[in-house]
């Protein structure tokens, strides 16, 4: 008892996050290396991402090229934002949500590309219309098998595009407040007291994130099968692994840095060096995402067929069917 009642806690590892200068004087040789390695991939990421935007601008029509625009630049976004935390740990508030509120707008924009893809709004009711839509999709009713399949109207759609799009209002509003009361000392990640703020809004950003994320699932489950001479299913594999990454695997390693598993090394806190490594492992995750989507995006594809066309197509699947179970 005695020996557990001496054990001194650096007085570091209680203190907030160290300024810019102080993580500059204690970089050793590995740590020039690194920061100077993590540097050079978030300005490569950026720089794809400028000339990216160029052949897009010069290549695609509008609308579409806009909105492929900001889904490309989630990558390049967190990648740089993690950058300017890495080397300012007290900035991470900032740039945490700056990448955040990015990505909430990048969530609704993956839906305008499912239905620009398709020809826009008019073309995708003309082709879907009164036809019936699955419903039971990930991330909240993938196992509510009993649902009913609701037909495509346009109610319907206007419901799909308004539930992705309230996360891109609600979380930049609710990051612009978080950031007022973090700087009146009223938001801290750590305070998980029913009393505090964060306790409230972040399980209050998680619903709202769920719910975002189903009106995309549903559009991509039931179109997927038309967009596949687009590469849709690696896009959206690339748009669900920067969410797993930028949002579940940051949450992971606060919720250990809150909990001390992620040992306090001077002079970052336990909780300071959580985020360090989480903006760390961010850079190199998005740095190979970002040269992965570019490699979908920077090409142009051929106008998908007609609605007509598609009828057509599966008839003759259907004739063929019937015609392989009459040789049965």
């Amino acid at each position: 008892m005695d020996e557990a009642n001496n054990i001194s806690i650096d007085p570091a590892c209680l203190q907030e996050p160290p300024l810019a200068i102080d993580v500059i004087k204690q970089l050793d040789v590995f740590g020039i290396c690194l920061y100077a390695m993590l540097t050079f991939m978030s300005c490569v990421s950026l720089l794809l991402y400028l000339e990216q935007c160029i052949y897009i601008y010069k290549k695609l029509p509008y609308p579409k090229k806009t909105t492929i625009i900001w889904v490309n630049g989630a990558a390049p976004v967190i990648a740089t934002m993690s950058c300017f935390g890495m080397w300012i740990p007290r900035a991470v508030m900032f740039t945490d949500m700056t990448s955040n509120c990015y990505f909430a707008v990048v969530v609704y924009k993956v839906l305008l590309l499912l239905i620009e893809e398709l020809g826009g709004s008019e073309a995708f009711l003309k082709r879907f219309s009164g036809k019936p839509f699955k419903i039971t999709t990930g991330p909240c009713c993938c196992c509510c098998l009993c649902l009913p399949r609701v037909p495509m109207s346009r109610g319907m759609l206007f419901l799909l595009k308004l539930g992705a799009l309230q996360y891109a209002i609600l979380k930049t509003v609710l990051s612009v407040v978080s950031i007022v009361l973090w700087t009146n000392g009223n938001f801290d990640l750590s305070d998980l007291e029913i009393t505090g703020t964060a306790i409230w809004i972040n399980p209050f950003i998680g619903v709202l994130t769920i719910t975002s994320l189903w009106p995309v699932a549903i559009v991509f489950m039931n179109t997927n099968y038309l967009l596949r001479t687009l590469n849709i299913i690696p896009k959206y594999a690339m748009y669900q692994l920067i969410l797993v990454l930028s949002q579940l695997q940051t949450s992971i390693i606060n919720i250990l840095a809150l909990d001390g598993t992620i040992a306090c090394s001077p002079p970052f806190s336990s909780q300071a060096r959580g985020s360090m490594l989480s903006q760390q492992m961010m850079i190199m995750e998005m740095f190979i995402i970002t040269l992965v989507t570019r490699f979908f995006y920077r090409r142009t594809y051929d106008k998908l067929p007609s609605a007509t066309h598609d009828n057509h197509q599966k008839d003759g699947f259907s004739l063929r069917a019937t015609d392989m179970k009459n040789v049965a």
